[in-house]
């Protein structure tokens, strides 16, 4: 065993039958001095209640402006292997897909140039790397290009798009989210690197509406998959569940918030005008229901966490696309929406905010987005579209008549 800190409230972080990122920790500290010098920093906040993390200044690799985010201790003195302890994100494969050959890789590289402790994978989708020095950035980042690998979204940039598995698992997607994520990370490579936008941007592609990847509360673009048509539904498997037990009435009809279902004991009728999509029913018996042929996206904007202002969920754009086959369309909108934010938006300002700043409807025109009664907050409640009566020349005197 390798000689650590004395590390008592730590310690009460171990116990229980839970995981713990203390025990991963010390198991890393066995092998890396970064990690035992983390190890007694992080008990020391415990006792003082204050951290001990200061930002020093921007670090990076060459030619990029994001990826890489600075940490710096305020006792260098006392914890010298972490008086740097800068965090890299890297861009993860769509629908987090790795081979156990690209996993050791990247262990390998990590443990070569920094702590070795690693998160698969953050908030962002990224795969973050956990604290190396200065002059370790740019060799790691040749050994990750070599691999394949590159930097994802870090500042004021576009962040790294990311994607459920989609097609490639999920027999509920209604369009191939990976290709979506690909093609999007591929197209904005410079906004991805270079920070040019009023602050952070961010992709996130479900193939349905369960919404594995949260994009409706974190994403400004969220891109959910949806269907158009009716709900399948196999009668006979509704019939199965129902003599399995399953109480379909207080189960299934009752918690359907469009209340747009009806069971009569040997039929399951369902009101489609009233579907809100919400996926509650196919979850509860998949062998019976699944989403209508007519397959495509719902496109939204605005989401965030709250840091100043509280959280928003983000808001209709695009009720439907076919984004596989409409993708320029698709792009051709959010370049439109990006243009307008990177014009007028605040320093530090998410697009969510600034369109409440300025009104969705502004924002839209703007845009040169045509309103559409379709464009909500959430199902059945339109608070931000209105729609006049606008006359040409003439008008008025063909009414009268």
């Amino acid at each position: 065993m390798a000689n650590l800190p004395n590390t008592p409230k730590l310690d009460e972080l171990t116990k229980g039958p839970w995981p713990s990122f203390v025990s991963e920790i010390k198991r890393a500290a066995e092998r890396s001095d970064m990690c035992k010098d983390l190890l007694g920093l992080l008990e020391r906040s415990y006792n003082e209640k204050i951290g001990h993390w200061k930002h020093g200044g921007i670090v990076g690799v060459m030619g990029y402006g994001g990826g890489v985010i600075g940490r710096y201790t305020d006792l260098p003195e006392e914890f010298p292997n972490i008086s740097h302890f800068h965090t890299l994100r890297i861009n993860q494969p769509a629908g987090w897909f790795y081979t156990s050959e690209a996993l050791r890789t990247l262990a390998d590289i990590w443990e070569k140039h920094g702590s070795g402790l690693t998160n698969m994978h953050g908030s962002t989708g990224d795969i973050i790397f956990l604290g190396t020095r200065t002059e370790e950035l740019e060799p790691t980042f040749a050994d990750l290009t070599a691999a394949g690998f590159d930097l994802g979204g870090s500042g004021s940039d576009m962040r790294t798009p990311s994607a459920c598995c989609g097609k490639a698992r999920c027999e509920w997607a209604c369009y191939d989210t990976m290709k979506a994520c690909y093609d999007t990370t591929m197209r904005y490579q410079d906004e991805l690197h270079r920070p040019m936008f009023p602050y952070k941007w961010k992709f996130k592609f479900a193939g349905c509406p369960n919404d594995c990847v949260a994009s409706i509360a974190r994403a400004d673009i969220s891109v959910i998959g949806t269907w158009r048509d009716d709900i399948k539904i196999d009668q006979a498997e509704v019939k199965n569940y129902a003599d399995a037990g399953l109480d379909i009435f207080d189960d299934v009809v009752l918690n359907c918030p469009g209340k747009c279902m009806k069971w009569d004991g040997n039929t399951l009728e369902i009101d489609n005008d009233y579907c809100r999509h919400c996926m509650h029913c196919i979850n509860v018996m998949p062998k019976a229901l699944a989403p209508g042929d007519k397959r495509g996206a719902t496109v939204l904007i605005g989401a965030k966490a709250p840091i100043i202002e509280g959280a928003l969920l983000s808001s209709v754009v695009i009720p439907f696309i076919d984004i596989d086959e409409e993708y320029e369309e698709f792009c051709d909108i959010i370049e439109r929406m990006q243009d307008i934010w990177s014009e007028e938006g605040k320093n530090r300002e998410r697009v969510g905010e600034f369109i409440q700043r300025v009104g969705m409807g502004n924002f839209f025109e703007a845009a040169e987005i045509d309103l559409i009664p379709e464009m909500v907050t959430h199902p059945r409640e339109n608070p931000y579209i209105f729609f006049e009566d606008y006359y040409e020349e003439g008008d008025e005197e063909e009414e009268e008549e």
